[in-house]
């Protein structure tokens, strides 16, 4: 094919727009993400992210839950973009106080470690919301689940937005349609919703955040609700924790579909999952297939870690991941 530099008065406009366009399809193409992203410019990146990763996790087994959700909950507001690490400033209140965060958001010592040996393996190259998205998936295989390709070249946001992180967070007390609203939002399908909330199967929950289901939802197992309300008064000891999935708290499996089909999620959100709705098939599905699940869980991963990422030009690569450059 002829070079640019062989253009002429003479050349068709069509074949000039036809080179232009190609020109702009190429620089999009180039802007985004690609499992190789560091490869030449940091190729020790994602083992450095890995062994900081597997080491929290040794040291405290509920940090790998803590850790994938700081991906989930940078992932709903802004996009991947590192915006829910960033402490608040003059200019803008960040995501750190919002109801779905405030109190609950864990493990911003670990991400803030990683970081620090980052840059001193190559100076302002790996994002801060890579770094989420790696940290994600290796908590999960430290827990004992499954892996995925992560795809790389996300950038840092420079604001953060406290109202987004109220209002685009699914909520504790989110019904069956307010979830599957939720999600679609973000342009993840309702079968992705099932298998993201799967995450469930290790972690633990504030007392306010099921207080009310277990005074007051009827589709809960008495012998559950039970146990849960000598430790989560109807007032008072907001903080008190309870594991989401009491069966295997500390595993990545699929006690916590099992747990639906036995009355027994810890969360209003989680038993809407299963109960006569829409859901129902494919929480039995993942209760009875362990690879079904697997599979399905990293593959919504990877299409929640591609939400709305800065790329190319856009945004920037922090330094500090709590604070802009």
């Amino acid at each position: 094919m002829a070079s640019l530099s062989g253009i002429s008065s003479r050349t068709p406009l069509a074949l000039f727009f036809f080179f232009c366009c190609c020109c702009c399809f190429a620089a999009t193409a180039s802007a985004q993400l690609s499992s190789s992203f560091y490869n030449a410019s940091c190729p020790n990146a994602l083992p450095i992210i890995q062994s900081a990763v597997k080491a929290a996790v040794a040291k405290e087994r509920r940090m790998g839950a803590s850790l994938l959700r700081l991906h989930f909950h940078d992932c709903f507001v802004q996009g991947c973009d590192g915006s829910v690490l960033l402490d608040d400033t003059s200019s803008f209140t960040g995501e750190k106080t919002a109801g779905p965060n405030n109190n609950s958001l864990r493990g911003f010592d670990v991400v803030d470690a990683i970081k620090s040996k980052l840059e001193s393996a190559c100076n302002q190259v790996v994002s801060c919301a890579d770094i989420l998205a790696v940290a994600a998936r290796d908590s999960v295989v430290a827990l004992g689940g499954p892996s995925w390709t992560v795809q790389l070249g996300r950038r840092d946001s420079t604001t953060a937005s406290f109202s987004s992180a109220n209002s685009d967070i699914p909520r504790p007390d989110f019904n069956l349609t307010d979830l599957i609203s939720a999600f679609s939002n973000k342009g993840l399908a309702t079968t992705d919703m099932v298998a993201l909330s799967g995450a469930h199967t290790v972690g633990q929950a504030r007392c306010t955040t099921f207080r009310a289901r277990i005074y007051n939802d009827t589709d809960i197992d008495s012998s559950l609700a039970a146990s849960l309300r000598s430790s989560c008064p109807s007032s008072g000891d907001d903080d008190s924790l309870a594991p989401l999935d009491a069966s295997t708290p500390t595993a990545f499996d699929t006690c916590y579909y099992r747990n639906l089909l036995s009355n027994k999620g810890l969360l209003h959100s989680d038993q809407q999952l299963h109960g006569g709705g829409s859901t129902d098939s494919q929480v039995s599905s993942y209760a009875a297939n362990s690879a079904k699940f697997f599979g399905d869980f990293a593959s919504a991963m990877v299409k929640m870690g591609s939400i709305s990422p800065l790329t190319g030009s856009s945004g920037e690569i922090r330094t500090n991941c709590r604070k802009t450059n």
